[in-house]
């Protein structure tokens, strides 16, 4: 098989070496066309080059990959018959054509061979109507792929098969998440036919306010930062240039160590954040998060250990493993079952047959509530649990008297142990009534803060302090507290 490519449309478009293969497999049944909807074609009839086209399957099929496949599976069935055909598409065969791409990738598989023809690209075509010197990297984009891709703004891009008002005005959605509104942007029409090409410029907003046909590409330059939204390369480069031998004095001096402190206060700043419902300063804080995840990984990057791909690398590979059931054919019942096999495939991964302990792997710094209960639910999996309910609330109040024998006989370090025995068990309790003992903790203690400083401020009102007022008199502002607010 032959794949001939047509160029960008006209006879100077097309290449010597294409306009000869394609006179020498003239005919209806061994020339084949993907549309006859390019200027090429009009040459070919000049010539008396006969040919069949795929428009039909256009018409018939329900979407363009339905389209492409179906193509490339008539012509390669053609091909293992042993039939001498050749197959022509606009532009240059290897640039922007799914159906070569699936052919080639059948033929391969199947040892066909298949002879590329070339002819000048669409991208050719429109780099000289533009009169665009290529010199960094021009991406190329597929205005009706699904998803469509949006490009990086920081390179310059070229849109095509922006075929009508209805896909220019997609694209033009898609691009505003991260173009300016009023970027250049350049349509390119019939380029390379001549009487015909043409350059219309306007502002990314009014994209789809101009008519289109099966012949229009969009060039969009690279936008300047100062003229954009910042983007995960943008990020990453200014974390990079903050370490730089001539970066900020501050942050070069920084270690994973001295840096423990700042991300366990981000942490809990995004926390509060969203304990407060506030997400305008939720963003603020997850980025003061990013910018810790950033930092550590670049002063790793520095030491050759790891660098912030890595890190996603990691992340993405695990998330994937450990959701069979989205990424995989595993079907689950509902939430209790995927945690299930997380669990499950944690355990078999790389690492885990290290440990010799249900208990390795708990972090040693957590909040104590937190390792409580975290400490609670590993060893519960392996069978070290309470039959009832009823069992552990003896085991509350044994706990308690526990601790009243301690308080009784003044012993100290005793005291100190029975607390937390004390804590431990009401740790597993909220366990078992699937409460999370340190949310309810930091509920009961903000609940607590706000109604005493309402008892605070009555007193305020009547130029008093806490301290000046009687056990009742607080009492019973509390109880009026309780009453009044949440």
């Amino acid at each position: 098989m032959k794949v001939i490519g047509l160029g960008p449309g006209g006879r100077a478009g097309l290449s010597l070496g294409a306009f000869e293969a394609l006179r020498e497999h003239s005919g209806e049944s061994t020339l084949f066309l993907r549309t006859v909807h390019h200027p090429t074609v009009d040459v070919l009839r000049e010539e008396g080059i006969r040919f069949s086209s795929f428009d039909s399957v256009y018409d018939s099929a329900s979407s363009i990959q339905e389209v492409y496949r179906t193509i490339a599976d008539i012509l390669l069935e053609r091909a293992r018959r042993g039939d001498e055909i050749a197959y022509a598409v606009p532009g240059h065969p290897l640039v922007a054509e799914k159906s070569v791409e699936l052919i080639l990738q059948d033929a391969a598989a199947e040892k066909i061979p298949v002879d590329i023809v070339p002819s000048p690209s669409f991208v050719d075509a429109c780099l000289e109507a533009l009169k665009l010197p290529l010199d960094v990297g021009l991406q190329l984009v597929d205005a009706q792929s699904e998803p469509f891709l949006v490009p990086k703004p920081h390179l310059p891009v070229l849109i095509f098969q922006v075929d009508d008002r209805d896909v220019a005005s997609r694209v033009k959605l898609a691009l505003l998440d991260v173009y300016p509104e009023d970027a250049d942007a350049f349509v390119v029409k019939a380029a390379g036919v001549p009487r015909l090409e043409s350059v219309v410029l306007l502002p990314l907003y009014k994209l789809d306010r101009i008519e289109y046909d099966h012949l229009c590409s969009v060039y969009i330059p690279a936008v300047p930062r100062e003229r954009r939204r910042a983007d995960w390369e943008d990020f990453v480069e200014v974390v990079r240039r903050l370490r730089a031998p001539d970066g900020c004095p501050w942050d070069r001096e920084q270690t994973h160590k001295t840096l423990r402190r700042y991300l366990l206060e981000e942490t809990y700043e995004a926390i509060e954040a969203i304990d407060h419902d506030d997400m305008e300063r939720l963003c603020e804080e997850l980025g003061d998060v990013l910018l810790q995840v950033a930092l550590h990984s670049q002063m790793a990057s520095e030491a050759g250990v790891f660098d912030i791909r890595d890190v996603i690398e990691h992340i993405t590979e695990k998330l994937i493993r450990r959701h069979p059931h989205v990424f995989g054919g595993v079907s689950v019942a509902g939430a209790e079952e995927v945690l299930e096999n997380w669990e499950r495939i944690k355990a078999s991964e790389s690492g885990s047959s290290a440990r010799k302990s249900v208990l390795d792997g708990v972090p040693k710094d957590l909040p104590a509530l937190m390792k409580a209960l975290e400490v609670s639910k590993r060893v519960v999996r392996v069978g070290f649990e309470w039959e009832r309910l009823e069992d552990l609330w003896a085991k509350l109040h044994e706990e308690l008297g526990e601790l009243k024998q301690a308080v009784d006989a003044g012993e100290t370090e005793r005291i100190h142990s029975e607390i937390g025995d004390l804590i431990f068990t009401i740790v597993n309790v909220a366990r078992w009534l699937k409460v999370d003992p340190e949310e309810a903790l930091r509920v009961m203690v903000d609940r607590f803060v706000v109604r005493f400083r309402y008892v605070e401020e009555q007193l305020l009102k009547q130029g008093r302090r806490v301290e000046d007022a009687s056990l009742s008199e607080l009492d019973a502002l509390w109880d009026e507290a309780k009453k009044t607010l949440p």
